[in-house]
């Protein structure tokens, strides 16, 4: 469904929130991966769940990335010739993926409830992300319990994970291997119409080319899933890379009890960017020390195989040492 030209990497903020220093820093690599290699980036604003989302955020994110010195070649701001470039756009291209898969058998409509899938406290685990794995109940109805149920409720539609496992070579955790049916049969499409978060960004790096996506390693279980998919819907599948989530001074993954964690608060204090470009690199091993640096500045430094597998800890003086390389 969709062909591609040279290396093409992305961006994909969700607007639900301010950009952090842990999504800055997978920014900074994901842009170093790409364009070390003379590519092109796209950006991409993954809105499709509006109530969390909100315009004035997707702005931030970019005003943010631009401010640290990541460009992009095409996006919201600029154009580009794989547009529209927001998720809420593009719903005539999933539906047609939709189509695709309910002709080739993957999809089946699901009718369990949100207290049905909370109670599935004992089935095999599934994403670290979403608990247990779904175990099929709606799977193997039959067509007349299909229409009786559909007479109460509008069900969600599922894809039906494949009996066979699935391997991959990640650019930064190695090979992985996951077993048949990894995280159980996912929605696809939400009750109330929405489409899944798996579907549409494999649809979107699909039509737009995408032939690396470097990413946090929180994304990592997700992998399979969307290889699946885009071998269902014939798209050539990118190159994964996942890189350590990065914690904060606590051990705590980040989030907003760590205090002024945005990029914008960062860069509303008066703190350069080459302060918190030089944090980073020395946090993702690509520096021995914090020293400043633009992110051009560390094209030629870029290997994946730099990269710490582990999780990544902001210092105590982590502030500090931004505001001190800022002054210079």
């Amino acid at each position: 469904m969709g062909e591609r030209s040279g290396i093409r990497g992305r961006f994909a903020p969700t607007p639900s929130g301010l950009l952090h220093v842990g999504n800055a820093g997978t920014a900074l690599l994901a842009w170093l991966q790409v364009r070390s290699r003379g590519g092109e980036i796209a950006m991409r604003i993954e809105d499709l769940d509006a109530p969390r989302c909100k315009p004035e955020w997707a702005v931030r994110a970019m005003e943010d990335l631009r401010w640290l010195g990541l460009d992009w070649d095409e996006g919201p701001d600029i154009g580009g010739p794989r547009g529209p470039y927001e998720q809420s756009r593009r719903g005539t291209l999933y539906d047609a993926a939709l189509g695709v898969l309910e002709r080739q058998g993957y999809l089946y409509p699901c009718y369990c409830s949100r207290a049905d899938l909370l109670s599935l406290a004992g089935a095999p685990h599934g994403l670290a992300s979403e608990g247990a794995a779904y175990p099929g109940t709606c799977r193997g109805l039959s067509e007349a319990e299909r229409f009786e149920r559909a007479a109460a409720k509008t069900p969600s539609q599922r894809f039906a994970m494949p009996d066979k496992p699935v391997a991959f070579a990640d650019g930064i955790a190695g090979e992985v291997v996951y077993p048949a049916g990894a995280g159980g049969d996912f929605v696809v499409k939400r009750a109330d119409g929405i489409i899944g978060y798996q579907l549409a960004v494999t649809v979107d790096d699909g039509e737009m080319g995408i032939t690396h996506v470097l990413r946090g390693w929180d994304l990592l279980d997700s992998t399979p899933r969307q290889l699946l998919l885009a071998e269902a819907l014939g798209y050539p599948p990118p190159k994964y890379s996942h890189a350590p989530l990065m914690l904060g001074p606590d051990g705590n993954r980040l989030a907003k009890r760590h205090g002024d964690i945005a990029v914008s608060a960062l860069r509303e204090s008066g703190i350069r960017p080459e302060g918190l470009i030089g944090l980073l690199a020395w946090l993702y091993g690509l520096s021995d020390r914090p020293e400043p640096a633009s992110a051009s500045e560390l094209i030629p430094l870029f290997r994946e195989e730099l990269i710490p597998h582990g999780s990544v800890r902001l210092p105590d003086d982590w502030r500090a040492i931004c505001e001190a390389r800022s002054r210079r």
